[in-house]
């Protein structure tokens, strides 16, 4: 059956939502498996070591990069048609919203996709972490805190009504940014070779990536067959946690492709999990990891909507087709939590996994 075909049987939106649970599925088999974690990579650099977390990380990010660069290129997408660089981007919110998430990370020991992988293999400190995300995330989206949200992204926002194109910006060609892939990737598989790191783990790693170009090549297909606009996006999880959690609140919600992608994480880890026999409940060590992880959940989810993505969609999927705004927040991410656990975990001696 064709995608035509497809979306005559299944409806646009349907569609879109099958969409993201393939996106989702594909993602959380693979995040399970390879313990894709940024704020694990940021705490390890951190710390004074290059090691396997970092290797893992840079596989993932460089191979998402690989993939996207290559379907963009076989005109599988057109990253100028995407919905973080068709539209106006923040720098003043790629700053403060990334410092944030990259604090609230590091508090909650997890990012957003990892707290949802988490809670996926039965991790109940991650359900409730989430939860406060998804919620703190809608607010900032559309409740009482989102006029604090546009206040800040509005001091400094990008010229010409679109998002900065890195790869133009610098008059690097089409093809540059593959280059630029192939050789982070082959900085990671080196750095890999000397951490000993299983080839399993790094399938699986690449998996992370491979499943971030899905979301984009097949968004921007049924973008092209479909009657109404579809927005042309991949894997993130500020937007589509908030509108996950309002399609389970509000009767008049409908289908689309967050409200695939979050739920198809879930099933996805939760399935490596349950094969792998690592299913098993955790709740919090004590009352100051709760506080900890609670008040990074908050951050994650404000600062991760402020900043345009979180540490998956701005730092892997806008990174992967060189958002101006995602590097930033990437950036400024990194230091949110490097600096966070200097002063809060490696000052009090902490030691986090």
């Amino acid at each position: 059956m064709d995608l035509v075909n497809l979306v005559e049987r299944m409806g646009e939106a349907p569609t879109a939502a099958l969409f993201g649970l393939i996106t989702g599925i594909t993602f959380g088999i693979a995040a399970q498996r390879s313990r894709f974690c940024l704020r694990a990579a940021t705490v390890e650099f951190a710390r004074g070591r290059v090691e396997d977390k970092v290797a893992v990380w840079l596989l993932t990010f460089s191979t998402a990069v690989v993939w996207v660069q290559g379907a963009q290129l076989l005109g599988l997408m057109d990253s100028a048609d995407a919905r973080m660089m068709a539209v106006p981007g923040s720098w003043s919110g790629a700053i403060i919203g990334g410092l944030m998430f990259g604090a609230g990370m590091v508090l909650a020991r997890g990012c957003s996709g990892r707290l949802l992988v988490l809670a996926a293999t039965g991790n109940l400190r991650s359900v409730v972490s989430g939860l406060i995300f998804a919620v703190v995330a809608q607010m900032s989206l559309s409740g009482i805190l989102s006029p604090a949200r546009d206040g800040i992204a509005a001091l400094w926002i990008t010229d010409g009504g679109r998002n900065m194109d890195l790869l133009a910006a610098l008059g690097i060609p089409h093809a540059g940014g593959l280059i630029i892939g192939v050789a982070i990737a082959a900085a990671a598989l080196a750095l890999a070779y000397r951490q000993r790191i299983g080839i399993s783990r790094l399938i699986f790693a690449s998996g992370v990536g491979f499943a971030v170009a899905v979301g984009w090549v097949l968004t921007y297909s049924l973008a092209q067959v479909a009657f109404e606009p579809v927005q042309i996006e991949s894997a993130t999880f500020t937007g589509p946690s908030a509108h996950t959690l309002m399609f389970f609140l509000e009767r008049d919600a409908i289908l689309e492709f967050d409200v695939g992608l979050v739920p198809g994480v879930f099933i996805g880890a939760m399935l490596a999990a349950w094969f792998a026999g690592e299913m098993r409940f955790q709740a919090f060590d004590d009352a100051v990891t709760m506080r900890k992880a609670m008040i990074g959940a908050a951050l994650m989810g404000f600062g991760g909507m402020l900043a345009g993505g979180c540490a998956i969609g701005a730092g892997v999927t806008g990174g992967s087709i060189f958002v101006g705004t995602a590097w930033l927040a990437l950036f400024c991410m990194w230091i949110g939590a490097m600096a966070t656990d200097y002063l809060v975990d490696q000052k009090a001696g902490t030691v986090t996994a």
